[in-house]
């Protein structure tokens, strides 16, 4: 008999910057478990993702049905790559009304595999509504996050706490209940958070998401122990679950090549470590002027130069260090801590399913008795 293989759901948030990280480990996950993924989004997303897969890939990508008009956004935004920045948030309140259909899909797969859920629900960041989801319909749940856990412990710290409206005359402060990070500067604070004072869209959308938060089973960080030990410990001990870092994971060479196949034939022209890449990310800008400057320091410096923006934001890949590494492997040539976290969760959704199935054999068997 064919050992069965696990299904894993993955959900991201609807930006390039979350879809791509996604795919990443969707494929990563594929390729070191052998199991199946089901790949969840919005239409218009799913169509794009079709060309980014690799020709040899099983991974299921699936429709959730989205309307961006029924909530003031204009026709067909399903992603932020096609709205200004202000219009982020209201896609991101757009999203919690995804719940019921989500319900359903993973309901629909239950049925589809007679009875056998998932082994576990991977959803973003900005997705902590899919907790109580998976709650409900008895399947593990993690957050994955693309980003290091140091620069996301200070940005839910920051959201949860707003410090810098708790101070007076002075424009730096500390992390209340992350002092590891030392001190914050107002300049430091991206303009929603700044503007954020608890009562503001954003404000009230965060703290509902990361209450969510506490509903899951754990956090997947797409980062190395060895380099980011102090932001993982933050999540440890403020959420109480576990954070496993399984990085670095990336898309495979030909799934890059696909993405920006122009930018790779260029690159190979030039010398080793000769080309500066400059990118602000793939919703953040800087003023005309700014840009200008920067330009013109840029071509002065006579260097090779990659300046990325906008919808061709394809961060590239930075080489490995030893740290990295070590993740991958250890001095002996075994399990390094990425291995070994990856293990871990795996381990984790198992040992859940073990459980669940063993709570439904005795159920069953108690009706009989009865």
């Amino acid at each position: 008999m064919a050992e069965r293989k696990e299904n894993i759901v993955m959900f991201p948030f609807m930006a390039q910057g979350h879809i791509i990280p996604f795919l990443a480990l969707a494929i990563h996950m594929q390729q070191r478990k052998n199991c199946t993924i089901t790949f969840v989004n919005t239409p218009l997303n799913i169509k794009k993702l079709t060309s980014s897969l690799p020709p040899t890939s099983s991974i299921r990508l699936v429709e959730i049905p989205f309307c961006s008009s029924d909530h003031g956004l204009p026709p067909d935004t399903e992603n932020t790559d096609a709205i200004p920045y202000h219009l982020v948030i209201r896609l991101l309140e757009a999203s919690v009304s995804l719940r019921p259909s989500f319900k359903k899909l993973i309901q629909g797969l239950i049925e589809e595999q007679h009875g056998q859920r998932p082994l576990c629900i991977i959803a973003d960041i900005f997705f902590g509504w899919t907790a109580s989801v998976a709650k409900e319909l008895n399947v593990f749940h993690a957050i994955f996050s693309g980003a290091s856990g140091f620069g996301l412990a200070c940005y839910y710290s920051l959201w949860m706490n707003l410090p810098h409206r708790k101070v007076i005359n002075s424009d730096a402060f500390p992390l209340p209940d992350f002092p590891e990070a030392s001190s914050i500067h107002i300049t430091q604070l991206a303009t929603n958070i700044r503007e954020g004072d608890g009562a503001d869209a954003w404000s009230i959308f965060q703290k509902e998401n990361f209450s969510g938060w506490l509903k899951s089973d754990g956090i997947l960080f797409n980062t190395v122990e060895e380099l980011d030990d102090v932001g993982l410990l933050y999540f440890r001990r403020k959420i109480g679950r576990p954070a496993w870092p399984i990085g670095p994971v990336l898309l495979p060479m030909e799934s890059r090549e696909r993405v920006g196949k122009g930018g790779i034939e260029w690159l190979s022209t030039k010398p080793v470590n000769s080309v500066l890449f400059v990118s602000f990310g793939s919703m953040n800008t800087i003023s005309a002027s700014q840009m200008m400057n920067l330009a013109m320091g840029l071509e002065a410096s006579g260097k090779n130069f990659i300046w990325v923006t906008g919808k061709e934001m394809r961060r590239k890949a930075s080489q490995a260090m030893e740290m990295i590494k070590t993740a991958m492997k250890d001095e002996k040539g075994g399990k390094g801590s990425s291995v070994k976290a990856m293990d871990d969760f795996f381990s984790a959704a198992l040992s859940m399913r073990e459980k669940s199935e063993k709570e439904h054999c005795c159920e069953i068997q108690a009706e009989r008795i009865w």
